[in-house]
This record gives C-alpha cells, sequence and structure tokens, in this order.
C-alpha cells in the first residue's frame, strides 16, 4: 500500500472530486506535490463536451425530423446541459463529503436528482420505500360518481 505522499493518480482524482468545489487538484508525476487551478470540478479539459452540436441536432430529429435549430439556441442548450452536469457533479461531491467518504456514488447523484430536480435514474432503486399518495376525492367528484352510477342502474 502507498503512503499518503505517494498517492496513486486515481486516488488523487478522487480525493480532488471531494475536495472545494470550483477547484481541482492535480499531482505531478511521482513527486507528491499537487497543485491548484480554478477550472471546475473534472479533470478533462473545457472543450470536451459530454453534448456535442451533432448529438443535439440528432435529439432534435428524433422529436421533429423537420425542426432546426438556431446557432444561438444551440449554443444556450449546450450550456445549460454543461451547467447541469457541473452542478449536479459539484452537488454529488459535497453530499459524499459530507458523508465523509473518499467517493461519490450513486446514491449521492440520486439524491441530488431526487431532492432538487424531482428525478430519479431508473434501475437504481433507493432503500427506502416511497409512500404512495393517493389523490384526496372531492365533494364534486363524489356527486359526478353518483350520478353516472345512477345512469348506469336505469340500464
Amino acid at each position: 500500500m502507498a503512503s499518503p505522499s505517494q498517492s496513486s493518480p486515481a486516488s488523487a482524482a478522487t480525493v480532488s472530486a471531494i475536495g472545494t468545489a470550483g477547484t481541482k487538484s492535480s499531482s505531478s508525476g511521482g513527486s507528491g506535490t499537487a497543485t491548484s487551478s480554478t477550472g471546475g470540478v473534472s479533470g478533462v479539459d473545457s472543450t470536451t463536451q459530454l453534448l456535442t452540436k451533432p448529438r443535439l441536432q440528432e435529439l432534435v430529429r428524433e422529436i421533429d425530423p423537420t425542426e432546426q435549430l438556431d446557432e444561438e439556441v444551440e449554443e444556450l442548450l449546450l450550456q445549460i446541459a454543461d451547467d447541469f452536469v457541473e452542478n449536479t457533479v459539484n452537488a454529488s461531491c459535497l453530499l459524499a463529503k459530507h458523508r465523509k467518504v473518499p467517493k461519490v456514488e450513486v446514491r449521492d447523484v440520486q439524491l441530488h436528482l431526487e431532492r432538487n430536480w424531482n428525478m430519479w435514474i431508473p434501475g437504481f432503486g433507493t432503500d427506502e420505500l416511497r409512500p404512495y399518495k393517493r389523490a384526496t376525492v372531492t365533494e364534486a367528484h363524489k356527486q359526478r360518481l353518483a350520478l353516472i352510477r345512477k345512469a348506469i342502474k336505469k340500464y
């Protein structure tokens, strides 16, 4: 097992992901020194995008084959997607840091998406059971149902 001063790049990336939001730490070879810069949490180039223009156009064509997006709209949608991913990663890292663990787990991302965006990841069930909220039946609805039942009994 390596000593803390000789951390592997993988462990340095994990620690940097959980470190302070908005900074990244990169290990320089085997020396064990770290440099800090402000460029986001991920260690990838700022030119690398998760959603590219061709993929965005493909998604639009799936919805409506005749639809064309303006250049400004494409740029805006790409920026919104990048911001969403960055915010989700930052919040997930903060949740993992709060739990005092060195790795971001699916449940960190899942908790952020559920609580802030009312989204859940298919295939990754939560440990907690969600209570099914039954809609309250109003008096007007009860009267309508009674009229329907009465009309059905006549025939």
